[in-house]
C-alpha cells in the first residue's frame, strides 16, 4: 500500500521533513512547493497589513492548514507529473523477482507489435520493444519466459462489478451489495463491505480480470462511494491493501498539499430499480436527485465563500471551514472529482439525467447498462462537461422492460458515433471471469477489433482516471498483463499466464493447443443491415424471415453433419469444398457435387444460395431457462406464472386429484428470445430451432415440459408443438423457506412407488418418461442415485433419471456413468453461484478437465443448457467452447449433440428422423464465430427459412 507523507492535526506542517520528501520526487513538486509558501506567506502579510490600525484579530490555530485546503479546493484529480518516472510501484511486493516476456504479439492497449518483448521489474513495466543480446545481464534471477509469438494484452480491466459485495458462493451473510436505509446515500463506501474471502478472485484472475471497480448495487439512486482494486491476494489479507490509488483522505489523514488529489467513483442509478426498491415512481427519484446535489451546491458555495475571505486574509468571526462528512463526496462531485457511473437505461432515464448534469454541472464517466444509448447519442452528447461513455452487456437483454430495446448492435453503433464503449461484467450477473467475451461478441457484431480490446482495457482504465498506470502495455505503468493461448478476440481464448503488479497469478496453468488459425483476429460477418434496422426500428427490428422457394440449393458448402439415427452425430460423406445440398420443401433431395445433383434443379424455379464455405448442421435445441413461458424476466404479466407446490402450501381444490401441470398449456408464441411476431426469434436466428421448457416451480414438483419450435407463429401452426409432453420434472434443493431435503426425496420417493393416483408418475417409475431433477449438491445426486437403485430393487426396471443445473455432477462422474445417469449442465462454464454448487471444476486454465470433459469421459450422456432465456442465442458458442478448451477430447460432431441428439435423449423428446430441422450457415460451421446463420431448414414444417 501506499506510504503516504502527513502532518499532525495539531502542529504547523513539517517543511523541512516535507523538503526530504520532495527532494526524491524532483523539481516539479519542490517549484511547486515554493509557490505555494511565498503565496501563503504573501497572504498572511497582506493580512496583517490590512488589519493594522485595527482590534486585533487571533489567527486560527491552523491558519497554514486552512490556507493550503482553500488553494486545493480546485484542484482536479490526477497522477503527479513525475508519476511516469517512477523506479519501483507503490503495490511492490519484495522479493517479486523480473520477468522477461519474449517473442510476444502485443497489443498494447492501442496498437499491435509484433515479436516484441516485454520486461517486467519492481511491479512496473521497464521495457517494451526488441530486446539485444545481454540487455538484461544485470539482473541475477531473471526469469525469462518465451511465449513463442503468442498474443499479450493489458490485463482485462471491470468497470463494474460487484465483486466481494455480492460474494461466490452468496450466503446472507455477506451481502453487502446494496443498503435499504434510502434511496440517496452518497457516504456510504463498497470498501466497507469487500469480502476479501469471495471465491470468484481466484476465477476472476483465470480469465485475465486484474483490476475491477468494486460498485455498490443499484437499489439506491446514489448507492454510494465505489473502489478500484487489484484482484491479487495480498500477505495483508484485507480490503485495503488490494487498493488501486484510493482517495489520500480515505482514513481521515492529510497529505502533502503539492500532490493532485486522486480520482474517487460514485454509484448513481435511475429508472426500474431505485422505483421498485422504494416504491417511487422517475418523478420521486429525481426529486431526490436534485435535493441531493442541492444540498451539496450549498456546501459547496458555503466552502468557496469561507475560502474566498481565509485567502483574503478576513479571519474575523471567519469560523471553522464548512465541512460535513455525510455530504462531502458528494461536494467533491460539484468540484469535478468523482467519476459517476450511473446505471441508466432508458431515453426517458438518460434524458433526465442529462439535464440532472447541466442543472448542478457535474460530469458523468460513464452510463451503465445502458441498452438505449445507441438510439439517443445526441442525448448523451448534451451530458456537462464532455459525452460519457456507454457501459454494455453484449448480449443480456430483455430481462425487464427498460432492457427490452437493446440490442447487439450497441457498441458499433454507440463507436460510430464517437461515444467510448465499455464492456463490463455486472458480476455475479455476469461471470467476470469471462468478460473478455463480451468484447469478442461486441466485435462480431461488428465493433472495430481495436474498440473491442480497447473496450475491456484501456477505455475502461482512462474512464475510471486509472489510464496513466493501467490498460496500456506501456514503460512506466503497472505490470499487470496476460498471455493468452490465442487471439484475445477468438472464441474459447484462454490465458496461459496473468501477471498483477508482477507477480504470476496462475500455478501450473492448464493450456489448451488451439487451432493455428485461432491466433489471428477472426472475420466477422456482415451484419449491416441488421444494424441499421435497430435504429430504423426503435430497437424492435421486425424478426420475420424470409421464406425460400420450394425448391433450394445451397452451394459452396465445405461441411455437413447430420443425426446418425444411433443417439449421436456424424459429418456426412461426400460433401466437401464447393459441394451443394438440394432441398425440396425442407427435405434434403440431393448432396455432392453440382453433377451428381444437376437432376434435382432441373427446375427454373430454384433458388440458390452461396454459403461461401459454409455447413449444414442440426438444429440446436435450448433447455434450463423459461423460454416460450415468459418474455419479461421482472415484469409478471408476461409470465405463465408459477406452480403450485404440494409440499408449500395447499392444491386449490378444483386441482384437487387432478394430474401435473402441462407446460404445453402456457406456451407464449410471442416474444423475441423466443417466438416473434408472426414468426421468427433471436434464439431462431441463431440455429436454436427447438426449446423445451417445464412449468415455473418454486418448490418440488414443477410439472411436465414440452417441446416447442422456436419459429412458429402460434401454437395451432403445422410442427409448432414438437412434443406436448417431453419429462416430469421436479427439483431438489436447500432452501430457507420449504422443505428439508430429506423430506423432499422421501415425498419424491412415495409418489413414485406409492402413489398409485397418478399416472404420470407410474409412467415415471415403469421408466416411461423421464424424470428430470434440478439440482446442484453433489450430496442431493448421491441421493437421487440410491433412489434410483431403491426403485430397481423394489420394482425391477430402471428409471430414466436426468439431473439438470448439476453444478457438482463430476464429482460423481464415475457414479453416474455407472447408474446410467444423465447430465445437463445449465452452465455449460460453471460459476459457485451459492453453498450447493461451490465445488465446481472450473476447466482451463485453473484444472486440466471441465465437467463436460470429465463426465463424457466416465460414460455419461451430457447436454448443455442456459439459466436465462436471452442466452438461449449462444448456445452454438458454449458448445463450441466446450470443445475448444477439451484438450481435443471432444468433436465437432459430439459438441453439436451436446446442444442437440443428447438432449433429446436426456429429456424425453423422441427423435424427428428425417425431419429434423437443420441450420445452415455460411463462412464456417455453426460453432465457427466468423459464421452466421442463413437458413433454418425445417422438414417438419415444410419450409426453408432464410434468415
Amino acid at each position: 500500500m501506499d506510504k503516504l507523507p502527513t502532518y499532525s492535526e495539531s502542529l504547523p506542517v513539517d517543511f523541512p521533513r516535507l523538503a526530504r520528501w520532495k527532494l526524491k520526487h524532483r523539481m516539479a513538486p519542490i517549484a511547486l512547493t515554493l509557490c505555494f509558501i511565498s503565496v501563503a506567506s504573501l497572504l498572511l502579510s497582506l493580512s496583517q497589513l490590512a488589519l493594522l490600525g485595527k482590534q486585533s484579530v487571533q489567527l486560527p490555530l491552523h491558519t497554514e492548514q486552512i490556507l493550503q485546503r482553500c488553494n486545493m479546493l480546485h484542484a482536479k484529480p490526477g497522477p503527479p507529473s513525475d508519476f511516469h518516472q517512477r523506479t519501483e510501484s507503490d503495490r511492490f511486493v519484495e522479493g517479486t523477482q523480473a520477468t522477461l516476456i519474449r517473442n510476444a504479439s502485443i497489443w498494447t492497449g492501442d496498437q499491435e507489435i509484433t515479436q516484441g518483448d516485454i520486461l517486467l521489474d519492481k511491479g512496473i513495466i521497464k521495457f517494451v520493444g526488441h530486446a539485444s543480446p545481454g540487455m538484461f545481464n544485470k539482473f541475477k534471477d531473471l526469469v525469462t519466459l518465451d511465449v513463442g509469438g503468442s498474443w499479450v494484452t493489458p490485463g482485462i480491466v471491470d468497470i463494474h462489478t460487484h465483486l466481494g459485495v455480492d460474494s461466490a458462493p452468496a450466503l446472507s451473510g455477506a451481502n453487502d451489495g446494496n443498503s435499504w436505509k434510502g434511496p440517496i446515500l452518497p457516504w456510504l463506501r463498497s470498501l466497507d463491505g469487500l469480502n476479501t474471502h469471495d471465491d470468484a478472485y481466484r476465477l476472476s484472475i483465470s480469465g485475465g480480470v486484474t483490476t475491477a471497480n468494486v460498485l455498490p448495487g443499484s437499489a439506491n439512486a446514489i448507492g454510494g462511494q465505489a473502489f478500484v482494486i487489484k484482484l491479487r491476494p495480498t500477505a495483508e489479507r484485507s480490503p485495503s491493501s488490494m487498493l488501486l490509488e484510493p482517495p489520500y483522505t480515505l482514513n481521515g489523514t492529510h497529505v502533502d498539499p503539492t500532490l493532485p488529489p486522486r480520482w474517487r467513483q460514485m454509484k448513481h442509478a435511475c429508472g426500474e430499480n431505485p422505483s421498485r426498491v422504494y416504491g417511487n415512481t422517475r418523478m420521486d427519484t429525481f426529486w431526490a436527485f436534485r435535493q441531493a446535489y442541492d444540498t451539496a451546491r450549498q456546501i459547496k458555495e458555503q466552502q468557496d465563500a469561507y475560502c474566498t475571505r481565509a485567502l483574503a486574509g478576513e479571519w474575523e468571526n471567519l469560523g471553522e471551514f464548512p465541512d460535513n462528512l455525510q455530504w462531502e463526496a458528494l461536494v467533491d462531485v460539484l468540484r469535478g472529482r468523482v467519476k459517476i457511473h450511473t446505471h441508466c437505461y432508458e431515453a426517458v432515464d438518460l434524458d433526465d439525467f442529462v439535464r440532472l448534469t447541466n442543472e448542478f454541472e457535474f460530469p458523468i464517466a460513464a452510463f451503465h447498462h445502458a441498452h438505449e444509448t445507441y438510439l439517443v447519442p445526441g442525448t448523451l452528447k448534451q451530458a456537462y462537461g464532455h459525452t460519457p461513455a456507454a457501459a454494455l452487456f453484449a448480449t443480456n437483454a430483455r430481462y425487464k422492460r427498460e432492457a427490452y430495446r437493446g440490442s447487439e448492435f450497441a457498441p458499433r453503433i454507440l463507436a460510430e458515433n464517437g461515444i467510448d464503449v465499455v464492456m463490463k461484467s455486472d458480476h455475479p450477473v455476469l461471470n467476470s471471469r469471462f468478460l473478455l467475451y463480451e468484447a469478442q461478441q461486441a466485435y462480431i457484431y461488428g465493433l472495430p477489433a481495436n474498440l473491442a480490446l480497447a473496450a475491456v482495457t484501456s477505455t475502461p482504465a482512462r474512464i475510471m482516471g486509472q489510464d496513466h498506470r493501467i490498460g496500456f502495455v506501456r514503460e512506466g505503468y503497472d505490470a499487470d498483463l496476460v498471455v493468452w493461448d490465442s487471439h484475445p478476440l477468438a472464441l474459447g481464448t484462454t490465458p496461459q499466464q496473468v501477471w498483477i503488479d508482477g507477480i504470476p497469478q496462475l500455478f501450473e496453468p492448464a493450456v489448451a493447443s488451439k487451432p493455428v488459425s485461432f491466433q489471428q483476429a477472426p472475420r466477422t460477418p456482415n451484419f449491416d443491415l441488421e444494424a441499421a434496422a435497430a435504429i430504423k426500428y426503435d430497437g424492435l427490428p421486425p424478426l420475420m424471415p424470409k421464406k425460400a422457394k420450394d425448391l433450394i440449393v445451397f452451394a459452396n458448402i465445405s461441411s455437413m453433419f447430420v443425426p446418425d439415427g444411433m443417439g449421436g452425430v456424424m459429418s456426412v460423406a461426400g460433401v466437401g469444398e464447393g459441394d451443394v445440398v438440394v432441398l425440396g420443401k425442407g427435405v434434403v433431395q440431393c448432396w455432392g457435387t453440382v453433377a451428381a445433383c444437376v437432376n434435382e434443379f432441373a427446375s427454373e424455379d430454384t433458388e440458390w444460395i452461396d454459403l461461401e464455405g459454409g455447413s449444414i448442421a442440426p438444429g440446436l435445441i435450448t433447455y434450463g431457462s423459461p423460454l416460450g413461458l415468459e418474455e419479461i424476466q421482472g415484469e409478471s404479466s408476461t409470465h405463465d406464472g408459477t406452480v403450485f407446490d404440494p409440499l408449500t402450501g395447499s392444491i386449490p381444490s378444483i386441482l384437487a386429484g387432478s394430474e401435473l401441470i402441462k407446460a404445453s398449456d402456457g406456451l407464449q408464441f410471442a416474444g423475441r428470445d423466443t417466438l416473434s411476431h408472426p414468426r421468427e426469434s433471436l434464439a431462431y436466428r441463431a440455429g436454436v430451432t427447438a426449446g423445451v421448457t417445464a412449468p415455473s416451480s418454486g418448490g418440488l414438483i414443477a410439472g411436465l415440459s414440452t417441446a416447442f419450435s422456436t419459429g412458429a407463429a402460434h401454437r395451432l401452426e403445422d410442427g409448432a408443438v414438437i412434443q406436448d409432453v417431453a419429462a416430469l420434472h421436479v427439483q431438489i434443493g436447500h432452501s430457507n423457506r420449504g422443505p428439508s431435503v430429506s423430506t423432499q426425496i422421501a415425498a419424491l420417493r412415495n409418489m413414485l412407488l406409492g402413489d398409485k393416483s397418478s399416472i404420470t408418475f407410474a409412467e415415471v417409475a415403469k421408466g416411461a418418461i423421464p424424470l428430470v431433477v434440478q439440482v446442484q449438491n453433489a450430496d442431493v445426486i448421491a441421493s437421487l442415485i440410491e433412489l434410483k437403485k431403491e426403485i430397481h430393487t423394489r420394482t425391477g426396471t430402471d428409471i430414466q433419471l436426468t439431473v439438470s443445473g448439476a453444478a457438482e455432477a463430476h464429482l460423481l462422474a464415475k457414479e453416474l456413468g455407472e447408474a446410467g445417469v444423465g447430465v445437463i449442465l445449465t452452465q455449460s462454464r460453471p460459476f459457485p453461484d451459492n453453498w450447493e454448487s461451490r465445488r465446481i471444476l472450473p476447466g482451463p486454465p485453473l484444472t486440466n478437465e471441465s465437467a463436460i470433459t470429465t463426465l463424457l469421459a466416465h460414460g455419461v450422456t451430457v447436454g448443455v443448457g442456459v439459466v436465462e432465456q436471452w442466452s438461449a442465442r449462444n448456445t452454438r458458442f458454449d458448445v463450441a467452447w466446450a470443445a475448444l478448451e477439451s484438450f481435443d477430447r471432444i468433436s465437432k460432431e459430439q459438441a453439436l449433440a451436446l446442444a442437440s441428439v443428447n438432449l433429446e435423449k436426456l429429456l424425453g423428446v423422441k427423435p424427428s428422423g428425417g425431419l429434423s430441422d437443420m441450420v445452415a450457415t455460411r463462412g464456417g460451421t455453426v460453432l465457427d464465430s466468423e459464421a452466421k446463420v442463413i437458413g433454418i431448414i425445417s422438414a417438419r414444417r415444410g419450409v426453408v427459412d432464410l434468415i
